[in-house]
């Protein structure tokens, strides 16, 4: 199953892209789609859709883990994030690519095993995972590589659950 994990932004994308066999993880490749501050929105909107639509078509994923939205205080970012998070999930929409959503609690409880986990011991945890010498930098790269392990976890039970849901 090759999943694509993505840490969603509107200044850097994370994305991370495995394929797991039988409870094992090979890293197909991981970047971040980055744009420059002072790029209107709306072209910074524009850039991470095409180069996240170019990603998925090279790599072809079955399907896009992305993280949910977690904010405590700003606001004016937390509705920009949300933007750019639309543009990701319309271009895993647009690509036929089943999109799956966690919480950066459930994240931390795949990877780490605690849900309360720091995010030095999620970084480092899938950096031991993926069998990976040094953390990836930035660290959205290394959250979406999480997430996408994350995904892979979930993805039996994810697709028992649809199976069942289908013979009932």
């Amino acid at each position: 199953m090759i999943v694509m994990g993505i840490d969603p932004g509107y200044a850097i994308v994370g994305y991370g892209v495995l394929d797991y066999q039988r409870g094992n993880f090979r890293t197909l490749g991981y970047g971040a789609i980055t744009t420059p501050a002072d790029m209107p929105f709306e072209s910074r909107l524009e850039v991470i859709y095409d180069e996240l639509s170019f990603l998925l078509n090279k790599y072809r994923p079955e399907s896009m883990a992305v993280e949910q939205l977690f904010f405590t205080s700003n606001q004016k970012t937390v509705i920009a994030v949300g933007q750019a998070r639309g543009v990701i999930v319309l271009a895993g929409k647009k690509a036929h690519v089943p999109i799956y959503e966690y919480t950066p609690l459930q994240v931390k409880q795949s990877v780490v095993g605690y849900g309360r986990a720091v995010k030095k011991q999620v970084m480092e945890m899938t950096r031991v995972m993926l069998g990976l010498e040094k953390v990836p930098k930035p660290d959205d790269t290394a959250d979406a590589l999480a997430i996408a392990i994350c995904h892979a976890h979930s993805a039996g039970s994810l697709l028992n659950k649809d199976l069942l849901r289908r013979q009932g």
